[in-house]
């Protein structure tokens, strides 16, 4: 059984790890509110990119952009969208799984990998996967053009033609205690069916210089701001599960301070109980030598 010094140490060291625990745990709380602000502030913005391509593709029939295309082949792009830092649970590795699971099951032909975030593209190197570009070290709000150039790799790749798909991987903020690993197809675009309006005038636009050319320029940036909202979605993901993790770990630190001073209190009853019981023996041994 360890002594009470050893005891004592071991919970002077677990009360240090507490406050780091609830410290990064306040952190994470502060953060998360900054990247909920994030993705509720970019939502309007995509859906209104999203109203605006349903309309230019509604009148431009007769035009087929490369990003519409349907094609044969298994071959495919995925987008690994991950944070840079663990200590959060399994919100990384449950998207690197769904990520997997999902190639092997639609796209086996050697799938190559973008990754953005510093977890996915270490766990895809170590395994040896074919990474073709990779943005890692985004800060807590990213700025557009620090995820263009992984992005614009992989559309790259489905122009040239050595790709037949694009998929986006990420994890998909719903609420602070749940977060779910989304794998969706991004290339070729599936343009959301518009839902009539009930009431109001319809928004009548005119095009300059005509449909094609808009929905030519709109396809592009549609798709890059999907897998910006997915990074905003998933930093929003990292810093719910990161701050729950800490919450847990605060506790568990907790309990386990309050069974080793049970422990200790117990080691060092025993050893006052030990001493008493050598001293009355001693005692019990001068009284019988002194008759």
């Amino acid at each position: 059984m360890p002594s009470v010094r050893d005891l004592r140490g071991r919970i002077r060291a677990i009360k240090n790890t507490q406050k780091i625990t609830k410290a990064m745990q306040v952190v994470a709380a502060t953060k998360l509110r900054r990247a909920q602000s994030a993705v509720q502030g970019t939502r309007p913005y995509a859906e209104k990119m999203v109203e605006v391509l349903q309309t230019t593709a509604a009148l431009a029939t007769e035009y087929r952009h490369p990003f519409l295309e349907q094609r044969e082949g298994k071959r495919a792009v995925m987008i690994l969208v991950t944070a840079d830092r663990g200590l959060a649970g399994a919100v990384n590795t449950n998207t690197i799984r769904a990520a997997a699971r999902y190639l092997n099951q639609h796209h086996p032909d050697q799938p190559r990998w973008v990754t953005l975030g510093r977890k996915g593209r270490d766990f895809l190197v170590r395994y040896r996967r074919d990474v073709i570009a990779d943005s890692s070290g985004l800060p807590d709000r990213p700025p557009l053009h620090n995820i263009l150039p992984a992005v614009t790799v992989a559309l790259q790749e489905y122009l040239e033609g050595r790709a037949d798909t694009v998929v986006l991987a990420y994890a998909r903020w719903i609420s602070t205690l749940r977060q779910e690993a989304t794998v969706r197809t991004l290339i070729p675009v599936e343009i959301p069916e518009r839902q009539e309006e009930i009431t109001g005038p319809a928004a009548d636009y005119i095009y300059e210089p005509d449909p094609e050319a808009v929905l030519d320029a709109l396809l592009p940036r549609y798709v890059e701001t999907q897998v910006y909202q997915a990074v905003l979605e998933n930093q929003a993901s990292f810093y719910s599960a990161q701050m729950i993790a800490m919450q847990n770990a605060t506790n568990a630190a907790g309990d386990f301070i309050k069974s080793l001073t049970l422990t200790m209190n117990k080691v060092r009853q025993a050893s006052i109980t030990t001493e008493l019981m050598e001293i009355v023996s001693g005692a019990e041994a001068l009284r019988g030598s002194s008759r």
